[in-house]
């Protein structure tokens, strides 16, 4: 049985979601790649546009539109993917997300065997921990931006991934994307709303700021939700800090979260020789020279048990204006969004 890689959600309105699919199968597709078009029939096309064509005759009501195909990730890597399409009736009963990403397999995107040319000196699982996140991280936040912002229209206003089954709590996620800075905010009340209220998060992604903060207000003051954090003050988010986040000028909460972002000693004493594997490895992979690769399994224990340890977080500005935050596939961001919270003196 293979074992799935991430999934990948992303929201937008109804009329709007197959322009959304043409543009971000446009944007993945490996050159000269056949897609295979299930709706209420499956299909095969040898071109986005008869993809698309059988894709919007049939879309609608109760049929989902679903598309397989290869797709490039860095470098000359191939991955397998879904993608599905969802009406709004299909959304009202068994909401999985308007737009939902799927790599056929965990070898494919969530690899953990890396060849690495180490150079000198002995091995490391914290040096190769290291290595491994940062490849995963690149490879997951450019499916992220690629699925979530395929070209400047701007119809999908957040997404997130996760290594989880279903699009949960942002906080809670692997990676999320807003397309407007100034609206990051919306991952903490969506957060909110859905653990404290037990809403759906496919159901409310698409409601505004404004409306998610009046469901934030709308709580009993005092109110609070359970999170799983290692400290005492991280362990739950009230109500009250929700809203002192929202008040707060975006700009503030971004700049909170990029510093709390920062590694931690341990990841920083492992980072240059991490850099100058990656960077070898790198150069042997353009020009064919150089040392030789030694093959490396980064899925044991101690590998995994060093990266929950010292979770890795980043944040990236877009060019467009949007915002990613990402850690590991085997982490949340929860503590980034908890540091930030307490360095703002909003925990309450």
């Amino acid at each position: 049985m293979r074992e799935l890689g991430p999934g990948f959600f992303a929201w937008c309105d109804e009329p709007e979601r197959l322009d959304a699919l043409a543009a971000t199968l446009s944007a993945l597709i490996a050159p000269g790649a056949l897609i295979r078009v299930q709706t209420d029939e499956d299909f095969e096309a040898g071109s986005v546009d008869e993809a698309l064509a059988i894709a919007r005759a049939r879309f609608g009501g109760q049929t989902s539109a679903r598309v397989s195909f290869r797709m490039m990730l860095s470098g000359s890597k191939r991955a397998l993917i879904d993608i599905w399409c969802h009406s709004e009736e299909r959304e009202r009963q068994v909401p999985h997300g308007p737009l939902t990403l799927n790599p056929w397999g965990k070898q494919d995107f969530l690899s953990s065997d890396f060849d690495l040319a180490w150079g000198r000196g002995p091995r490391s699982i914290q040096v190769e921990a290291v290595v491994a996140s940062q490849l995963i991280r690149d490879d997951l936040e450019d499916l992220l931006v690629r699925f979530c912002a395929p070209d400047a229209s701007g119809r999908i206003p957040t997404g997130a991934c996760t290594h989880e089954a279903h699009w949960n709590a942002p906080v809670d996620m692997c990676a999320t994307y807003n397309a407007k800075a100034e609206e990051l905010g919306r991952d903490l009340a969506l957060s909110w709303v859905h653990l404290h209220d037990k809403e759906s998060v496919p159901r409310i992604a698409g409601m505004s700021l404004q409306a998610l903060h009046a469901r934030v207000d709308a709580a009993p003051r005092g109110a609070r939700v359970a999170m799983k954090g290692k400290s005492e003050r991280s362990r739950s988010l009230s109500r009250e800090t929700v809203l002192k986040a929202l008040a707060a000028p975006p700009s503030a909460l971004l700049d909170a979260l990029e510093a709390s972002a920062a590694p931690d000693d341990a990841w920083r004493a492992a980072a240059p020789r991490a850099t100058a594997i990656l960077d070898l490895t790198r150069q042997i992979s353009e020009t064919g020279e150089g040392p030789p690769t030694w093959p490396v399994c980064t899925s044991t224990y101690g590998h995994i048990h060093f990266v929950k340890k010292h979770p890795p977080f980043h944040v990236r500005r877009l060019p467009s204006g949007g915002v990613v935050l990402a850690t590991h596939p085997y982490c949340s961001l929860w503590p980034l969004w908890a540091n930030a919270l307490c360095a703002l003196g909003l925990m309450s």
